[in-house]
This record gives C-alpha cells, sequence and structure tokens, in this order.
C-alpha cells in the first residue's frame, strides 16, 4: 500500500525566498531574472509559469521530476547562498508561491509564482547599490545585471532600481539592501582596532574622499549645463 501525504488547501499562497540574477532585454524595454541552477537559461517575468527544463511535456512540478519554480521557507537560508563566488552579484526575492506545490523540509517546489520584492545587495566596491548595471556576461538577447553604486556605473549599461521595477511590472518592488557584513564588523569593531589598523582605515576614507573631490572639480570646469563633449564630436 502507497501512502499519500494529505493535500494542502491553504487560505492563502504560500510564500518563501530564492536568489537569481536580475536581467534587461537587448533593447532595454523589458526586465527579468534568471535562475541559479536549472532554469538559468530561461529568463522569466515577475508573474512567470514553470516549465519542464527538459523539454518534456508534462505539467510542472512533476513527482518524477525536479522541474518547477524552486524557493526555500528561511530567508536566511536564501541569504546564505549569497555569501559563494558564483552569486555574490544575484538579488535576494521573496515570492509568493501559486498553483500546484510540493512542499519539502526546506522550501517548495511549484508550478507559478510572483516576486514581489528583489532586494539588491551591495556593489562589489561594498557601498550601497544605486543601480543595476551589465556584469559583462549574458544570453542570447538578455544582459545580466549587478548591483553597483552610482561611482562605478561609469559608462555601462545600467538601469535605476526604480526604472528596473518599472520595467518589470506587476507591482515590483526593488529595495537595497543595508549593510553588508563586512561593513557592519568594520563599524562595530573600530574600538578594538590599533594604530596600524586605524592608519589603513583613514588612508581608505581619504582615498575615497579624494576620489569625490575630483569628480566635483571635474563638473565644476564644465560648468552647469554642459555635457563634457564638444558639438563637433
Amino acid at each position: 500500500m502507497r501512502l499519500r501525504l494529505p493535500a494542502e488547501r491553504p487560505t492563502e499562497p504560500p510564500t518563501g525566498y530564492k536568489i537569481a540574477h536580475p536581467v534587461l532585454s537587448q533593447d532595454g524595454t523589458r526586465a527579468g531574472f534568471t535562475g541559479v541552477s536549472l532554469g538559468g537559461a530561461l529568463p522569466y517575468g515577475v508573474l512567470a509559469d514553470a516549465s519542464c527544463v527538459y523539454g518534456l511535456r508534462h505539467r510542472a512540478p512533476h513527482r518524477r521530476c525536479d522541474c518547477g519554480f524552486h524557493c526555500v521557507h528561511d530567508r536566511a537560508v536564501a541569504e546564505g547562498l549569497l555569501c559563494t563566488a558564483e552569486h555574490r552579484s544575484a538579488v535576494l526575492l521573496d515570492v509568493t508561491v501559486l498553483g500546484a506545490y510540493i512542499r519539502f523540509e526546506r522550501g517548495f517546489r511549484y508550478a507559478r509564482q510572483r516576486v514581489r520584492t528583489a532586494t539588491v545587495g551591495p556593489c562589489a566596491c561594498g557601498t550601497v547599490a544605486a543601480a543595476l548595471a551589465d556584469a559583462g556576461r549574458g544570453r542570447p538577447g538578455w544582459l545580466a545585471l549587478a548591483p553597483a553604486c552610482a561611482g562605478c556605473v561609469r559608462g555601462r549599461t545600467s538601469v535605476s532600481l526604480a526604472a528596473f521595477a518599472r520595467l518589470a511590472g506587476e507591482g515590483l518592488r526593488v529595495v537595497a539592501g543595508s549593510a553588508s557584513a563586512r561593513q557592519v564588523a568594520e563599524l562595530v569593531g573600530v574600538e578594538g582596532l590599533g594604530v596600524p589598523e586605524l592608519t589603513a582605515e583613514a588612508a581608505l576614507l581619504q582615498a575615497r574622499l579624494d576620489w569625490f573631490q575630483t569628480q566635483l572639480a571635474r563638473l565644476g570646469e564644465r560648468g552647469p549645463g554642459e555635457s563634457g563633449e564638444g558639438a563637433g564630436s
């Protein structure tokens, strides 16, 4: 006799957390995400239906397959995935589980989802992100994006967090994450630092200040309303 787990009929859709890479269409008119495992080749939108990544005709999620969207119950578990090198530029998604789902100990595998919030981590330099910029990789027709601060965007293709949310649609919220663990550790542990460590920290802050002063000086030389390029260029 084969035992079956009881069917769940929740009064509200379950919720969960996952990580994904933000992407922007080549023409800059659409925004979405790609997964970090099996479905990484298939960009999806804020509201999306899963399909079998192996091309089989059954509906996802199938009990004898591992197709479907995946998420975990615990936010901290999803955040832990962002520590690995290949996922440092991914974003944390807060999702609503829709349609049929299979519950596991740590999360769900399910048929449909709505991404409610995307939390963007810090720029590679450690500064809070202000935009999502070209990460230097992608899929045909889609650019992969990575968190970037205003100083590191420079000439790369980029969209602000608000613009990404608008292009993605469906009421998506995109927010910048708080200070990284490293930044918090620096602030909390500053009292325990000695003279050499404090000197190094001061040098780093001075270098950043010098960079900002240089940028301000360049803007001042151009004057208000000037683009910095000649009319004949």
